[in-house]
């Protein structure tokens, strides 16, 4: 049967964009619906190392080192609270409580010959990466919402569309739901979830002209990432260069809190900054150049991410937390993964959902470490910086930093660090037991 095109993708973000690429690359022909008009503003600014080898591979790279965007060497966690614990878990630890940072290049990275990553405008870089899948042979169209995916022809999907025009259908050999956190295949199958244990909410802006030294004691790091923490159980500060001039800044804490708040945004960012007044002083002198934004719902799960004729990639699958910038990573690693198995389906002919049991194992795998390590942050901020500090584990967590953490079942600092956080949980006398947070993931989290 003859179709319009191989495969449809909606959604022309990261994910989406890098699918295209691709697949596109390896021959299929390829339709890329995104709703909105790039270049848009879009939350997600700071990379990993690991996509580089996406970026690297699909041929994108070098229009991204051409940009001019921020590098990223590494990142840093900040405490308002500063006091020297010892314990015998960790006999040669006595840190700065919720102090610590991580360069890239202690470790090498498989595949990564360079010991950074950007910090990045959206905006910009969303745009390079649709605008070189185009260029690869994608057919892209914006401003065009993909609105219903019919699998009722077992040798085809109809894909239908709106835009200005009104509505129309193309039909394809197989679909790739990469739509962002509206979750458009998620929702029509039914199959989304809301997370049981993260319901954040993050309030943000850019600030021109912060003095970025004034928030480390090291001039050399001033362009990492900061994670600044409040003293509110569960909250954190953003701090992620965009420009030499322009930082974004943003408040993630725990969505009842807002609305517990009852005021404006504008009040309620003020209020939480406030309570770190050195960040505070530093952000109030600098101009702010955008309205507060927020974001809100966005950690869910899906019970299936793929099946015969589609896959889920990037947000549109699953969505944790920000806080070890993992959004990105996630999305142009599971299109890597997903267009692999994707291109062995048609050189099979089967589009049956066996054929994209790879993709689904090893971003499972990812994921739920991804989780496993944002859960065990969340519970216990102390341990985090102590197994950063320790020389026997700093290597592991620099790793799950950088993003390597697809291939195996679970790396053995995860299992160590929840070891810990259950003795720490099941001993009131311990002198972490006090600095355990509120967010305590399920003995059973979420089947993705």
């Amino acid at each position: 049967m003859s179709t319009d095109y191989d495969i449809v993708i909606a959604g022309g973000g990261p994910a989406g964009s890098t699918a295209a690429a691709y697949l596109a690359k390896a021959g299929l022909s390829v339709a890329l619906f995104e709703s909105e008009s790039f270049p848009r503003e879009h939350v997600g600014e700071s990379l990993v190392p690991a996509t580089t080898r996406v970026m690297t591979e699909t041929g994108v790279m070098e229009k991204i080192d051409r940009a001019g965007f921020p590098k990223k060497y590494g990142a840093a966690w900040t405490s308002k609270e500063t006091r020297n614990i010892v314990t015998n878990d960790f006999s040669k630890i006595a840190h700065e409580f919720g102090a610590a940072e991580i360069q890239f290049s202690e470790r090498d990275q498989p595949g990564v010959t360079r010991d950074f990553t950007y910090h990045v405008d959206r905006g910009k870089f969303d745009k390079i990466l649709l605008e070189h899948a185009e260029e690869l042979g994608a057919k892209v169209t914006q401003n065009t919402r993909v609105r219903n995916v019919d699998f009722d022809d077992p040798d085809q999907v109809t894909v239908t569309c709106r835009n200005e025009s009104g509505e129309f259908d193309v039909t394809a050999r197989m679909f790739v739901d990469a739509s962002g956190r509206q979750t458009m295949l998620g929702r029509q199958l039914r199959v989304k979830v809301p997370d049981p244990v993260f319901d954040q909410y993050a309030i943000h802006s850019w600030f021109e002209g912060l003095d970025r030294k004034a928030m480390t004691s090291n001039p050399e790091k001033i362009d990492y990432i900061y994670v600044h923490f409040l003293p509110i159980n569960d909250t954190w500060v953003w701090q992620i260069p965009i420009t030499d001039t322009i930082t974004s800044v943003g408040v993630v804490t725990q969505k009842h809190r807002f609305v517990e708040a009852n005021t404006d945004r504008d009040k309620f960012f003020w209020d939480f900054i406030d309570t770190r007044p050195e960040l505070a002083e530093q952000l109030r002198k600098a101009e702010q150049v955008r309205p507060f934004k927020v974001e809100a719902d966005y950690s869910y799960a899906m019970k299936q991410i793929c099946g015969d004729r589609f896959v889920m990639i990037g947000d549109a699958a699953r969505f944790v937390d920000p806080i070890f910038s993992s959004g990105v990573s996630v999305a142009l690693t599971s299109a890597k993964f997903a267009s692999q198995d994707i291109v062995a389906a048609f050189e099979a002919d089967d589009f049956s959902r066996a054929m994209f049991s790879s993709y689904e194992k090893r971003l499972r795998n990812g994921v739920r470490n991804w989780y496993e390590f944002i859960s065990v942050y969340y519970r216990l901020n102390v341990l985090f910086t102590a197994f950063v500090q320790d020389p026997k584990h700093r290597l592991d967590v620099v790793r799950l930093l950088q993003g390597d953490l697809y291939d195996d079942e679970e790396p053995e600092v995860l299992r160590v660090m929840r070891e810990t956080v259950q003795a720490v949980e099941n001993d009131p006398t311990h002198l972490w037991h006090p600095y355990l947070g509120s967010l305590r993931a399920p003995t059973a989290a979420p089947a993705f």
